[in-house]
């Protein structure tokens, strides 16, 4: 069983070309310049709209409410 839709992996494959190009920015407006951060990205965005994609880690969650 595939643990990500293939929307969602396009969604994600879509952020890391932005990346490439130099055009993905995050919500801060910043360019975004990390991998891990543009992948972060598409999950989000494929979360947003619906697509199967596994929650976020409760650890993750703690550490961004600090």
């Amino acid at each position: 069983m595939a643990k990500y839709d293939k929307k969602a992996q396009q969604k994600v494959e879509k952020m890391l070309h932005e990346l490439k190009e130099g055009e993905l920015k995050s919500g801060s407006g910043k360019k975004v310049t990390s991998r891990k951060q543009a992948i972060a990205i598409g999950l989000s965005e494929a979360r947003k709209e619906g697509d199967k994609v596994p929650p976020v880690k409760k650890q993750m969650l703690k550490r961004t409410k600090k």
